[in-house]
């Protein structure tokens, strides 16, 4: 069934109150940016008529398999400890999350939102349309003050990024993403708020509600790990950050910073090598290529620098394959890819888990679209545990008191939706 709606902001919020009614439910949201890659505004995948729920060991294969056993719509999460089956790694430290590795499921209703266009594909798409446009929206409630704790005081965040530079002089490494997490124990939170809240602060081109079996992902990432059109391969790694000002003069004087920041573009650079190098495992010889180096995206929280790395996909590479090929992205790992997860694996303290791994789809033409988990909370109502993790790109030029300040910078829009102040 295809309408169109004259308040597509309106409908967006009603249809995600609606959907959020059921057990598993995933929310992607372009919150209107110009993406040249975008094939839709919002999708959301409703209900499962079939899941796969894993952990690495050979979860892409089945990841392979309930792809082709499910020939519609599927959409799903890849976490970052299945760098344990794409390399010889291990994943030793806590988790109290409890998510699995991997989860997709099959969607019972499947509604994509273009322009003013909505399409629903499920049955009695006409009753699911009068659903969602009846009910009044409830007022979105300010969440109570969280008391959040760290895994890093402030002073062992600098001494160990410290100790990873030292790693850098050595030679073991050139850049990495080191990640910390913050976490609340015994917290109830309405996650759908949560979301609602996070996504007005900080709307982004990928940002995501998830939930599964009690289960939440409240996202609002701006960076694409990989997507696929036709034949094309397309990874957008975001390396630079740099704050808003809401004086418009400072505001362009800090993107002309960031523009020529040597230490952020020595890490775009690096990271932009390492895409290139990943892509190479799929793609036909000799078309990866730089399409855009060192651009910057402005976001309501900061501005970024993203670039964009294509090829085009050879043709014994399925879609499976060319994401398993890339995985974990660049940007969340660093370089030499497999010296830096090591060493992370070391000096972090949590297990990483959905965070610094992928949200997406893939589609029923064989394309994708899977975005990067950052700027995200993670929460498992059934034992009451919060987290978000925030990373930073060590460089041997890092400063290692700016770095701190930097992952801060990165959380503002979610502590300010649970409450928490400086």
């Amino acid at each position: 069934m295809i309408t169109e709606v004259t308040d597509v902001a309106l409908f967006k919020q009603k249809a995600l109150a609606w959907a959020a009614k059921f057990d598993t439910l995933c929310y992607l949201d372009s919150n209107s940016f110009n993406d040249p890659y975008g094939k839709f505004d919002t999708i959301i995948a409703i209900g499962a008529k079939a899941e796969l729920t894993t952990n690495a060991g050979d979860a892409f294969a089945q990841l392979s398999g309930f792809k082709n056993a499910n020939s519609g719509w599927i959409t799903g999460f890849l976490g970052y400890d299945l760098k344990n089956e794409v390399e010889n790694l291990q994943s030793n430290n806590t988790d109290h999350l409890d998510f699995p590795d991997l989860y997709f499921f099959a969607p019972e209703i499947l509604i994509s939102i273009t322009g003013n266009t909505v399409e629903i594909i499920g049955e009695q798409a006409s009753k699911i349309l009068e659903a969602i446009e009846r009910p009044e929206l409830s007022k979105v409630e300010q969440q109570p003050a969280i008391n959040l704790q760290p895994r890093f005081s402030r002073a062992e965040y600098v001494e160990t990024v410290e100790k990873i530079q030292q790693h850098i002089i050595r030679g073991d490494i050139y850049v990495t993403n080191f990640c910390q997490e913050f976490y609340a124990d015994n917290t109830e939170i309405e996650p759908l708020s949560i979301f609602r809240n996070l996504n007005q602060l900080s709307p982004t081109p990928f940002s995501t509600f998830f939930k599964w079996e009690g289960n939440y992902i409240m996202c609002a990432s701006p960076e694409r790990f990989l997507a696929k059109r036709g034949s094309k391969l397309i990874s957008q790694p975001i390396k630079g950050t740099a704050r808003r000002d809401a004086d418009d003069v400072i505001d362009k004087t800090i993107i002309e910073e960031l523009r020529n920041h040597p230490k952020e573009l020595q890490e775009n650079v690096m990271i932009v090598d390492l895409v290139r190098n990943d892509l190479t495992h799929s793609a036909r010889p000799g078309t990866v290529k730089t399409e855009e180096l060192y651009d910057i995206q402005s976001f309501k929280q900061v501005h970024q620098m993203v670039s964009t790395v294509v090829c085009e996909l050879r043709d014994d590479v399925s879609a499976v394959e060319a994401v398993k090929n890339t995985f974990p992205m660049g940007s969340m790992t660093g370089a030499p890819k497999i010296s830096a997860m090591q060493l992370m694996e070391r000096y972090e303290r949590s297990k990483r888990g959905v965070y610094s791994g992928a949200i997406g789809y893939f589609s029923p033409d064989d394309d994708f679209d899977f975005n990067v988990v950052i700027r995200t909370l993670l929460y498992n109502s059934a034992k009451k545990y919060l987290s978000f993790h925030v990373g930073s790109a060590i460089t041997y030029h890092a400063d290692p008191g700016q770095e701190y300040e930097e992952c801060l910078l990165k959380a503002k829009a979610i502590l300010e939706v649970l409450g928490v102040t400086r």
